[in-house]
């Protein structure tokens, strides 16, 4: 099945209800019903985020649903949950605004390179995590240890890192950029989010929070951001055990997702929805789900674990699930 999108709020409720009535009855209906759309899909995406269990497993953290409009349905969950407007590092979750600053920056038109470092095939991928501080450019981060290694077997082949767009970075003439003048370059393309770069590194150096990352991903849904009109484009296969041109990938083996530009395509055949996310290492997780054209954002920090990300992939896809059920908007 192709995707559609290719190349806890009672007071915005009622704002909703407010702004899409008319003079008209037809106007008024429609504007119940669809007022009537968004409080049960919030109704039910608040039971899931408090009781489901892949949900319990990540707690604290804040969670919400939107569209273009705004935020529909959200809040904390959990003792010393953080809330909309927390920031925190969102690691790989980085990686999708750095897409989106390339995608913007080259005007929507993309080099075989280009999509090649995007999609993480470039060879580059020997960049170790955490590797890099704040006194340094990106072609010093990229210098360090075995940082800028590229490994010519691998070149066209996934391999998941974030070497990839750290060499492009330097392929782009970032190279002298310390994490204040990339927050500049970056925000200057793609708008003022409040995104802040804590190390020179595009592909996980960000802190951002919910309500700042909500924002990007509105951009992206009403198309202003040109990414947001190729989500899903590019896509290659990242499951080593079912594919010959994929090397290693952060997904369970049982998952077989794919990996378009900066960000991740849930589509495996027997357990995926198809929504489009960038899950961090640390548990911020943001998606877009194409169809129902909202957006959601799992907001937490777990410094500790390897597989946060993932964990709140599992609760962000019974969420989703809820929405639709109750929140589609079409």
């Amino acid at each position: 099945m192709g995707h559609p999108i290719r190349g806890g709020s009672l007071v915005l409720l009622a704002a909703l209800l407010a702004a899409c009535g008319g003079s008209g009855s037809s106007e008024d209906s429609e504007a119940t019903r669809t007022a009537e759309r968004i409080a049960h899909g919030g109704a039910l995406a608040a039971r899931v985020a408090q009781t489901h269990p892949a949900c319990q497993a990540i707690r604290p953290f804040y969670w919400e649903v939107g569209d273009t409009r705004g935020v529909l349905a959200g809040g904390s969950v959990g003792s010393g949950a953080p809330g909309a407007t927390t920031a925190m590092p969102i690691a790989s979750a980085s990686k999708w605004v750095w897409s989106a600053y390339v995608v913007q920056r080259r005007g929507g038109v993309l080099s075989d390179a280009d999509v090649k470092f995007l999609t993480f095939r470039s060879g580059y991928h020997s960049m170790g995590a955490l590797s890099c501080d704040d006194a340094q450019t990106v072609d010093a981060c990229l210098d360090t240890g075995s940082n800028g290694r590229y490994t010519r077997l691998h070149d066209g082949k996934f391999f998941y890192n974030g070497g990839h767009m750290q060499r492009q970075a330097h392929e782009l003439g970032l190279g002298a950029y310390g994490p204040a003048a990339l927050t500049a370059e970056v925000s200057g393309k793609i708008g003022q989010f409040g995104f802040i770069y804590t190390a020179p590194q595009p592909p996980g150096g960000l802190i951002a929070s919910a309500t700042q990352y909500g924002a990007f991903l509105r951009r992206l849904l009403d198309g202003s951001l040109l990414l947001g009109r190729r989500l899903g484009d590019e896509a290659v296969c990242t499951n080593p055990l079912t594919c010959a041109d994929a090397v290693d990938t952060p997904v369970p083996p049982s998952l077989s997702w794919h990996y378009a530009l900066g960000h991740w395509v849930e589509d495996d055949p027997q357990a995926g929805d198809g929504a489009f996310s960038s899950p961090g290492a640390f548990g911020f997780y943001p998606w877009i789900d194409p169809w129902t054209r909202s957006y959601g954002v799992i907001a937490r920090q777990r410094l500790s674990g390897e597989q946060e990300g993932f964990a709140s992939a599992q609760c962000g896809y019974q969420i989703r699930r809820a929405w639709r059920s109750g929140g589609a908007l079409s």
